[in-house]
């Protein structure tokens, strides 16, 4: 599961628990990117990859990657499962993205090599309808989980401006947060 993750937030922890569940997955990967090609995050890697150290900590089946930080540069998820089939050989690969990414998937590059290197899962998400006319018959799984409508900047302008977050970030992400000053109005 690949993302900026600017920052993580329960959401994320929900899509990826349906996902690990339903798919049967040994593990899920969280895949902070280095340099989102198609994002500019407001926080550097190496907080986003923090964050999810913390949302995760404790969860036997989540771990953090640092596949895309370590490789540096523009994050391309073609690039991400290269690197981790490499890393994983005989490892069977799946790759989890909301139906609102599916739907943007052919602008991504090489996206036709991601089919060959994972299975694609779509999570349904509030708002969005399934499928693409430029992916292959067949080739996606689509996987309904609840309908959690958060999102990264929602959270962001909620932080920015004193509203709420509770409940939507896990406490350990929250104090983080908190303690780097992060998303703030003056940052």
């Amino acid at each position: 599961m690949g993302g900026t993750f600017d920052p993580i937030h329960a959401g994320h922890l929900i899509v990826a628990s349906e996902a690990a569940h339903a798919l049967n997955l040994s593990e899920v990967l969280f895949v902070p990117a280095s340099a989102p090609w198609q994002k500019n995050p407001e926080t550097s890697a190496a907080h986003r990859l923090e964050m999810v150290q913390r949302a995760i900590g404790g969860h036997p089946g989540f771990r953090a990657s640092t596949v895309d930080i370590d490789r540096g540069g523009n994050t391309y998820t073609v690039d991400t499962l290269t690197d981790l089939a490499g890393s994983h050989p005989g490892a069977e690969l799946f790759l989890l993205i909301g139906t609102d990414a599916l739907l943007g998937m052919h602008t991504w590059k090489d996206y036709e090599r991601i089919f060959g290197l994972a299975h694609v899962v779509a999570m349904a998400r509030p708002g969005y309808v399934a499928g693409s006319e430029q992916t292959p018959p067949g080739a996606v799984t689509l996987l309904t989980v609840p309908a959690i409508d958060i999102s990264s900047t929602d959270c962001r302008d909620r932080l920015r401006y004193g509203r709420p977050v509770e409940y939507m970030l896990t406490t350990p992400v929250y104090e983080y947060i908190t303690t780097q000053q992060l998303y703030r109005r003056d940052a």
